[in-house]
């Protein structure tokens, strides 16, 4: 394969006043246009880009300190290598020379004797497509590596939208504005996609209705006209319930259903078993409310008003995440809500951009090698399973970058057993010091946003931005690709596909199909999409239509029809552990990012467990009390707040704080399990069952 020219702009000026065209990098559905004001060199300020109509010149509050970020004092700004033991943070300074040389001495080893006992461990720290997995991954197809099931997020949920629309897509963000009734499933929107609620405004203003549907009474749930608060993990019971009421009511649009969809003579048998009292005692939500939410939106729909659903990925961290996702999608379908722009769902965008993944990750470089695939969410089992015939060599060295696992992943404690394995050589890209670098034998300090090239998709709308440095890198800091770069030189890989920079692999993402030079110019440019992309059925599954029932998945061993699917941990009174917990994100940090930026970890507090009211006092805990919330994988100490968010049965433990931030060095995942998902092998984050006790003072 032939490298594509190179065309490498100037780098940014070191004096003057200016602004630079950028993107925010986050893992957030919104993908903001950034522009950041830089001031002889120093980046003053990072703001919303107004010409993007999807930022429309805000951002959030996380994003807008970004300067604060990049130039934290505990910023990285050389490469560490361990001098105490691990877990303990002592490091010492050394040369960029001497760190990659020996990284790289040291995976060559391994790789000759087997290349699979080496393991890339990364996801959305950066969600662009350079920075996040292009050079790396050429990196570790060339040296044989194991490969990472990337799953820890959204990976139930876009396999279910694969199996019943044909990929994550459907209708476009901007046109909520226009809905009349807008059920927000799953999502709290004024803390994870902050434009989506302004569209949600709008449609409020004209006099829609707005239901939220979600365990929590969020901030966004206060907003809204109506709180469904079910229980974790039963969200397929419902839309199967809503089915139920379709039917009998006959809010159905036959004609789409006869046109367009496949398996509905089964779907209906199936939905007909969920009366709505067997599907209230399942939910704990009253018959009532679910009546109700069938009739507004299958009258809505009856009417040819514009009923538009807003799915998230909270409802699919669950075990039957992915049957939830699918029934719920199904919905629109029923009611040719489809026909509409302001009509029909959205989960994802993220399928509707034409990225060369090949161009940019090089698969080829495997050639014949077909090497082991490794779970993300199971990364505690895999670092403590020995060598075997069913799992192949023992992980020898992991390479993190773009995540921090320690913090992040399920079952923490076996998670941190794992990294502190004294024979696993372990190296980590970053930007802080956090959890997962305190376990690392090589830290190598990382650019941020404002200060590399990167090219990036999202899951939120249907625009590809383009991130320009905007300065130099802080201190001695290089780039993800510069590093693999680098390292491929010492390994020797002599393919002139790691000879490119990242000018050349930003213009490798799209090809053609997105003009360079309107990136270049404006920061964004748009992927031409339909208004009502299945108006008139046309979904990208085999047999063109909205798929019920799925051949593939029955083909798979599995039901070919959406169903509940009961939690792995269904906690019920007088159990052992009898609170359902859930681990939603604190509103001002972004997974683990952020949460060392002091002025809003200042707004957050300290880690908190949210409790019903009457579940605190039947234990004898009041407002404000230490507790420990603890199950049979560990415990964990933070403090309660009985706040009207929780319904009873269900506690929430906001995350995600930092281990070494947590009373005793823990966070909630110490408490969360590595069992997946009925599809797509995710996280079952928000399947979990707890007991809660005060605790006044730290176990000894």
């Amino acid at each position: 394969m032939h490298a594509t020219p190179s065309i490498t702009p100037s780098p940014p000026p070191a004096t003057g006043h200016f602004d630079v065209l950028g993107a925010c990098p986050h893992d957030c559905p919104d993908t903001c246009s950034l522009r950041t004001t830089v001031q002889d060199g120093v980046a003053i300020q990072v703001h919303g880009n107004a010409a993007h109509a999807h930022t429309a010149g805000v951002l959030c509050t996380k994003v807008s300190r970004y300067t604060e970020r990049t130039y934290h004092p505990e910023r990285l700004r050389t490469p560490l290598k361990r001098s105490g033991p691990k877990g303990s943070g002592q490091y010492e300074e050394v040369s960029w020379d001497q760190a990659l040389s020996d990284i790289a001495a040291r995976l060559g080893k391994i790789a000759a004797r087997n290349p699979e006992a080496i393991l890339p461990y990364s996801y959305a720290g950066t969600m662009g497509l350079v920075q996040g997995d292009s050079m790396s991954a050429r990196f570790f197809h060339k040296l044989g590596a194991s490969l990472l099931d990337r799953t820890i997020c959204a990976a139930a949920g876009g396999a279910a939208l694969g199996y019943t629309l044909g990929g994550q897509m459907g209708m476009k963000i901007e046109f909520f504005a226009e809905a009349d009734l807008i059920l927000i499933w799953g999502s709290n929107a004024i803390a994870s996609s902050v434009h989506f609620w302004r569209h949600v405004q709008t449609a409020k203003r004209q006099g829609a209705k707005v239901i939220c549907i979600d365990p929590r009474k969020t901030e966004t749930a206060e907003k809204c006209h109506e709180h469904i608060a079910l229980r974790p993990g039963t969200d397929a019971a419902l839309a199967l319930s809503l089915m139920y009421e379709l039917i009998q009511h006959d809010w159905l649009d036959h004609d789409y259903i006869a046109r367009h969809t496949v398996g509905w003579d089964a779907l209906k048998a199936r939905a007909l078993q969920w009366h709505p009292a067997r599907a209230a005692e399942v939910c704990g939500i009253r018959v009532e409310q679910i009546e109700n939410l069938a009739r507004d939106y299958g009258q809505a729909c009856k009417a040819n008003k514009n009923a538009a659903i807003r799915l998230n990925y909270g409802m699919q961290r669950a075990r039957g995440g992915g049957n939830a996702v699918r029934a719920v999608a199904c919905l629109p379908a029923l009611t040719g809500a489809w026909r509409q722009r302001a009509g029909g769902l959205h989960m994802s965008s993220s399928g509707v951009f034409p990225t060369n993944k090949a161009a940019l990750q090089r698969p080829d470089l495997l050639g014949a090698r077909t090497p082991r695939t490794i779970n993300m969410s199971a990364i505690g089992e895999a670092l403590l399973a020995p060598a075997s015939a069913g799992f192949g060599p023992q992980v020898e060295a992991l390479v993190v970058y773009n995540s921090n696992p320690v913090a992040v992943a399920p079952d923490s404690g076996q998670v941190v057993r794992g990294f502190a394995r004294e024979d696993l050589f372990t190296v980590v890209l970053e930007h802080f010091q956090t959890d997962t670098a305190d376990y690392a034998d090589y830290i190598l300090p990382a650019t941020t946003q404002l200060e590399h090239w990167d090219i990036h998709t999202t899951y939120g709308h249907t625009d590809v931005l383009l991130n320009r440095p905007a300065i130099a890198p802080v201190g001695q800091a290089r780039s993800n690709t510069a590093v693999f770069r680098e390292l491929a030189v010492r390994m020797g890989f002599e393919e002139s596909c790691f000879a490119e920079d990242d000018v050349a692999i930003v213009r490798q993402a799209f090809g053609d199909k997105i003009p360079f030079d309107e990136l270049m110019e404006k920061g964004f440019a748009s992927v031409p999409v339909p208004d009502a992309p299945f108006a008139e059925g046309g979904f990208p599954t085999p047999s063109g239509k909205c798929e019920f029932f799925s051949q593939r998945l029955f083909d798979a061993g599995q039901d070919g029809l959406p169903d509940y699917v009961a939690n792995y941990e269904e906690a019920r009174p007088g159990d052992l552990y009898p609170l359902a917990m859930i681990s939603p994100p604190a509103r001002n940090f972004l997974n683990s990012s952020f949460v060392n930026v002091k002025s809003l970890r200042d707004i957050e507090g300290e880690p908190l467990l949210e409790m019903h009211a009457d579940d605190a006092a039947a234990r004898g805990i009041a407002n404000g009390e230490t507790v420990r919330v603890f199950n049979g994988r560990g415990s964990y100490r933070c403090t309660v707040r009985t706040n009207g968010r929780a319904r009873p049965g269900v506690v929430h433990g906001l995350g995600v704080w930092w281990r070494k931030l947590g009373l005793d060095g823990s966070n909630v995942n110490e408490l969360t399990h590595q069992r997946l998902t009925d599809m797509g092998r995710a996280a079952a984050f928000y399947d979990c069952a707890v007991q809660v006790e005060r605790s006044v003072s730290a176990p000894a």
